[in-house]
C-alpha cells in the first residue's frame, strides 16, 4: 500500500485550512496513495489555545468531520484526519482527536490524545492541559489488511503506548501514525530520533504528518514530516512548508525485519 504524510502550515481560518487539506489530499491521491495522514491541528492553529472551544464539534458530527469524510470518499482513500477539537463532558475543555475515515467515507476510528504537552524554555511556553482533556484508551484499526495504531504528537515520548498498540490486536501493528505539531526546539532535538526509535523497537512503519513552518500567529513548528520503515530508514521527509511525502508499505519488508531479528517474540515484560 502506498501512503502519504501531508505537511501543512495551518492558519486560524478553518475554511482556508480545509481548502489546503483538500488540495494536498488530491495531490496524494494523484501520486497513488491509498492512505493519507493530515497533521495535528490541521484544521485550526490560533494564537490562543482556548479558541479551540469555539470550533469544537460533537463526536461524529460537524463540518470538519464531514469534510474529512467527503475527502476520503471522493478519493477512495483511508484518511487519518490529523486532529479535530471534539467536545467532551467538561465545558471548558475539548478532546484533541484523530478521526479516521474509510474510502467510503465511514468514520471507523477515533483516538483522543492521552499525553498532554507541557513545555517552558523561558521563551516559548505550552500547557495543553489548560484546554485539553486527556484521552484514556489506545486505538488501532484495520485498513485493507494493514493494522494501524494511532497516536498524536507528544505521545511519541511514551513508548509504552506504542507497545500497547503493537500488541493490542491479534497481530502486531504494521503502521504507527503520529500526526504532530512539534515545536521547533523540541523537534530539532528529538523528532527524528524518537520516530526512528518507535519504528525500530516495534519493527513497523511510522507515518508522521506534521505542521511545518512559520504560522500567521508567529509560532514556528518543526515540520520534517516523514515516513520511516521497520529498520529505522527514513523513506521520505519534507523539512518545511506545505507538501506531500509518499512511500510504499511493503509487507514483505516487515516480515523480513521481524524474521531476521525476532525481537518482538523476545519480550519478557
Amino acid at each position: 500500500m502506498k501512503i502519504a504524510a501531508l505537511q501543512m502550515v495551518s492558519t486560524p481560518s478553518v475554511e482556508r485550512n480545509l481548502d489546503t487539506a483538500r488540495r494536498l489530499i488530491a495531490e496524494a491521491a494523484a501520486a497513488g496513495a491509498q492512505l493519507a495522514g493530515l497533521p495535528e491541528y490541521f484544521c485550526f492553529m490560533a494564537a490562543d489555545p482556548r479558541d479551540k472551544l469555539a470550533i469544537a464539534e460533537a463526536p461524529g458530527a460537524g463540518p470538519i468531520q464531514q469534510a474529512l469524510s467527503d475527502m476520503a470518499r471522493e478519493h477512495r482513500m483511508w484518511l487519518i484526519g490529523g486532529t479535530v477539537p471534539i467536545r467532551c463532558d467538561t465545558a471548558d475543555r475539548v478532546l484533541n482527536s484523530s478521526c479516521v475515515f474509510a474510502p467510503d467515507g465511514r468514520a471507523v476510528a477515533r483516538y483522543d490524545k492521552m499525553h498532554l504537552f507541557c513545555y517552558d524554555n523561558g521563551r516559548e511556553r505550552h500547557d495543553e492541559g489548560a484546554v485539553l482533556q486527556a484521552g484514556e484508551t489506545p486505538v488501532a484499526f484495520d485498513a485493507d489488511g494493514l493494522r494501524v495504531g494511532l497516536s498524536i504528537c507528544y505521545d511519541l515520548r511514551f513508548p509504552e503506548l506504542y507497545r500497547r498498540l503493537t500488541f493490542s490486536g491479534e497481530r502486531p501493528c504494521d503502521l504507527l501514525a503520529v500526526p504532530a505539531a512539534f515545536t521547533y526546539p523540541t523537534g530539532q532535538a528529538h523528532w527524528e530520533l524518537l520516530l526512528r526509535a518507535r519504528a525500530v523497537e516495534n519493527q513497523c512503519y511510522v507515518i508522521a504528518p506534521a505542521q511545518g513552518g512559520r504560522h500567521e500567529t508567529g509560532r514556528r513548528t518543526w515540520g520534517h514530516s516523514m515516513i520511516v520503515d521497520p529498520w529505522g530508514e527514513v523513506l521520505g521527509v519534507l523539512p518545511e512548508g506545505e507538501g506531500v511525502v509518499v512511500a510504499e508499505i511493503d509487507a514483505a519488508r516487515i516480515a523480513s525485519v521481524r524474521a531476521q531479528l525476532p525481537a518482538l517474540t523476545h519480550r519478557r515484560l
